[in-house]
């Protein structure tokens, strides 16, 4: 069992679902403020997505992203801050291959600029992440022809650029295989340790959210890493405990689930407290943002 655990917050995502709660932020200043009360529920780190505050769509514009952590960093609040760069890996393939591939949805770039509001805001030096995300190999997405593609070469270079950057990488790991190639890069000295790492469960069609699965993937974990996990709906509460029991830490937020109950929308500081209340319940305690940090060893 961990005994003192991390709460990380994942406060909006990238899929359109999200609109239909009253409470996912889609504006720079709803996102920041989300992000803020999940810090003062207890959350030591948050998860940030950005969408186009015109239309509500998922986008990877540095502006949006810049406005996010300006408004973070200048609440006076104290919370880890951690961007996604899972942007810009979606395809769309056609039923006709090549003939009508990529279809509409595709988002495919390269690494560089799913990466690029991190590398912006770094370079501008004021409003710099603590820690980004690299989803750690490609999945099928759902019952289509959708897939996101994160391949060997293009995780190297992610790794590469955020070791240059001195951002802190968070290694999203959906499958076996996943974690399989984090140990690589470990291996091949693009990860300074100690890692961190998510594992996310429950996502179609990557690992089950069933604790067999999450067992076994825990028992193949690096030695000396920093990990958590999450599952996704309404398995997200029984993951908060499933995963301190294994000694890890945990992630909510309303980028993996949107109620509190059943049929009630929740708040991300709503998600928080209930995960909270479930830790401390454990005997288990929560981290501040400092203690995290140290434990983390961030800069």
């Amino acid at each position: 069992m961990n005994p003192e655990v991390i709460i990380s917050c994942a406060v909006t995502g990238d899929d359109t679902k999200v609109t239909k709660s009253p409470h996912c932020a889609v504006t720079p200043a709803e996102i920041a403020a989300t992000a803020i009360e999940a810090a003062k529920a207890g959350a030591a780190i948050v998860h940030i997505h950005v969408r186009d505050p015109d239309t509500g769509s998922f986008s990877m514009e540095t502006r949006h992203y810049r406005e996010v952590v300006k408004r973070i960093r200048e609440s006076g609040v104290d919370v880890i801050v951690n961007l996604t760069c899972g942007m810009g890996g979606y395809i769309v393939v056609g039923d006709r291959g090549l003939a009508d591939t990529p279809g509409p949805g595709s988002d495919f770039v390269n690494q560089e600029d799913r990466m690029r509001h991190v590398i912006d805001l770094c370079q501008e030096g004021r409003y710099r992440p603590d820690i980004a995300t690299l989803d750690c190999g490609s999945l099928n997405f759902g019952d289509g022809n959708r897939a996101y593609v994160s391949t060997p070469n293009y995780l190297r270079q992610g790794a590469a650029i955020l070791k240059d950057l001195k951002v802190k990488p968070e290694l999203e790991v959906f499958d076996t295989g996943n974690l399989w190639f984090v140990k690589q890069m470990i291996k091949e000295g693009l990860l300074e340790s100690p890692s961190l790492i998510q594992l996310c469960m429950g996502i179609p069609y990557g690992v089950p959210a069933d604790v067999g699965h999450l067992l076994a993937m825990v028992n193949a974990l690096p030695p000396d890493c920093n990990w958590g996990t999450f599952a996704i709906s309404r398995m997200q509460m029984p993951w908060v405990a499933q995963s301190v029991l294994l000694g890890g830490n945990v992630r909510v937020g309303l980028e993996d689930n949107l109620y509190l109950s059943k049929g009630v929308y929740a708040s991300n500081a709503q998600l928080v407290t209930k995960a909270r209340t479930i830790i401390e319940a454990m005997g288990a305690r929560v981290l501040t943002p400092a203690e995290a940090r140290g434990r983390l060893k961030l800069g």
